[in-house]
């Protein structure tokens, strides 16, 4: 999608010139042309690069790909950061949850914009329908990829919202007032999206020519996506009442077939750079670009309030890792984590990641007063460089950022951000799913080696956290799980305590841990026992804050939409 992203799409034509002011009437105007002549297959083409174009469509106050004020805000790794609790008080109102309401704006330009971008490829898709194979041999592989790409928002629509309208190429647009979010319940709007990766597993090559297009691995890891997630069977109140051990048992089948195709990278520290992208581990990335023939590219804009408050950047101070989740990078003497006690110290300045244990993916993810900022040895992170340190600490997220001098990065003034990837997908993911369906299905046995694969990866990935003598950044100590020698037996519970916190520290700031917590049933007290402690580190703004159980576990429908629908949608419970 590099290449596709350097066209200039839209959906209209633009017309020849006027002529004359007697043939004014009768012209069309400039920029606006009819459905029809969309209907070609160059035309059609252009429909299904303009939908693509959704996936980096992002903004700082919708996030499309970055996810991280909805899954890192909510779960307890994260603070919203920025100017104070006001500043993008959307986000505030996120991470606290008393005040969440129905009419919060952003929710409503979040759903409103996902919508917008499955039109698209409603659309492309309807195009793609009428055409003949004679004149566009590609019609079975475009539909593949509208139908990979139309389940991608759906999926994110569905974990954030629960009970939302299913809407298709099918549907006439007239017939969308008539169409409710409950018109199929919460297990039959998993099998329709479940149903959408499997035609694109079956229909779609297993390389493409132009990078970035969907191809059969990365519909083969979003099935097991979705079939993990639907696994996990949830009453109307959000319990979770069965694991659904078929589905699981499909999810472990499909992690296993991607192990022949895709591979850990070497070093953590790939999967958030620049320069290598696009590597053995991304499977499904969104493809950021700069200098390709638009404007301002397309840039990653979720990322744009994530930087420093330094001269080199200058704003905008948001996204602050918590101090529980940087406790959590913790290890015993053994190299292991502090399941029970990581919250017990907290690691603040540089000197404390040598006085205790820590895993090196802090380093990887956490911006720490007094270290190297994002692989820079002699560009040393400064609590000056947050904006309000007092209420949000000390910490920024490093993943989605680059140094200023990376060739991908960009001022947007006042805002900044950069042209590389975000990954959606990755094998480490892929690993994880796996090794958490076969603790489900009491394999545990089989899932020690990947969740292992996993540490030994960390253990090593300490190449680039180096001062500018080349001395380490921490004392790091992560070791494999080796039962009966340096822990306990590996046991179904002790498996899935070890995988659940494998997730945490290695997809921190990532945006996905609030929705591991929901499909694991255990967002209620995970949350609230991180808002004990973390209201008397932070202080005020966090004094009120408290998860209400069988509420909070999803957003509000918004009410707005409610509204366009003219009360047909019903809203979430709890709410």
């Amino acid at each position: 999608m590099k290449k596709i992203t350097t066209y200039i799409v839209s959906a209209a034509l633009v017309m020849g010139s006027l002529s004359g002011c007697d043939s004014f009437l009768d012209e069309a105007p400039q920029a606006v042309g009819s459905s029809d002549a969309l209907n070609g297959p160059e035309e059609i083409e252009k429909m299904v690069i303009s939908a693509y174009s959704g996936l980096g469509n992002d903004n700082y106050q919708r996030g499309i790909s970055g996810l991280w004020p909805y899954g890192d805000l909510r779960s307890g790794d994260s603070y919203k950061g920025g100017a104070g609790p006001g500043d993008m008080g959307d986000w505030n109102i996120f991470e606290t949850f008393v005040y969440m309401r129905d009419d919060i704006g952003y929710l409503d330009q979040k759903w409103y914009g996902t919508y917008i971008y499955i039109a698209r490829t409603n659309d492309a898709l309807a195009r793609i329908t009428e055409a003949s194979e004679s004149d566009y041999p590609n019609k079975t592989l475009r539909e593949a990829e509208m139908r990979f790409l139309r389940a991608h928002f759906y999926f994110d629509l569905k974990i954030l919202f629960k009970h939302i309208p299913y809407v298709d190429e099918k549907t006439s647009t007239d017939d969308y007032i008539n169409i409710s979010n409950v018109e199929y319940t919460s297990e039959q709007l998993w099998d329709i999206i479940i149903g959408e990766f499997r035609f694109a597993v079956a229909n779609l090559p297993d390389q493409q020519s132009e990078l970035g297009r969907a191809n059969k691995g990365m519909a083969k890891a979003y099935l097991a996506k979705a079939l993990l997630y639907a696994a996990y069977e949830q009453d109307e109140k959000h319990n979770v009442t069965n694991i659904n051990k078929t589905k699981l048992e499909e999810v472990a089948s499909l992690c296993n077939e991607l192990s022949s195709r895709y591979h850990l990278a070497d070093d953590f520290a790939e999967n958030f750079l620049y320069e290598t992208e696009n590597g053995l581990e991304s499977i499904f990335a969104v493809q950021h670009s700069l200098n390709d023939g638009t404007i301002r590219g397309r840039l990653d804009w979720s990322a744009m309030l994530n930087y420093p408050m330094n001269p080199e950047y200058g704003c905008c101070g948001f996204h602050q890792p918590s101090q529980n989740m940087v406790n959590a990078f913790r290890t015993d003497e053994k190299g292991l984590p502090l399941f029970d006690t990581f919250n017990d110290k907290s690691l603040i300045k540089a000197d404390d990641l040598f006085e205790n244990t820590v895993d090196p993916r802090l380093n990887h993810t956490v911006a720490i007063p007094g270290l190297p900022y994002k692989y820079g040895p002699s560009f040393i992170f400064d609590e000056s460089w947050n904006r309000d340190t007092q209420t949000y600490g000390p910490f920024m997220s490093m993943k989605e950022t680059v140094l200023p001098d990376c060739p991908c990065f960009a001022q947007v003034t006042p805002f900044m951000s950069s042209s590389k990837n975000r990954d959606i997908i990755r094998y480490d993911d892929v690993l994880l799913w796996q090794a958490e369906a076969l603790i489900e299905l009491e394999r545990e046995a089989e899932a020690l080696p990947l969740i292992n694969s996993i540490r030994e990866r960390a253990a090593k990935s300490t190449a680039r956290l180096v001062d500018v003598t080349g001395q380490p950044t921490g004392n790091f100590k992560v070791e494999a799980y080796k039962p009966g020698v340096n822990c306990p037996a590996w046991t179904q519970d002790f498996a899935r305590t070890a995988l659940q916190w494998e997730r945490r520290l290695e997809f921190s700031q990532e945006g996905f841990r609030f929705f591991d917590l929901v499909r694991w049933g255990i967002a209620a007290e995970t949350v609230n026992k991180y808002l004990e402690v973390e209201k008397i580190r932070r202080g005020a703004y966090l004094s009120e804050a408290k998860f209400t159980k069988n509420r909070d576990e999803y957003f509000p429908i918004p009410k707005a939409q409610i509204n366009f629908s003219k009360k047909l949608y019903q809203q979430n419970y709890g709410w």
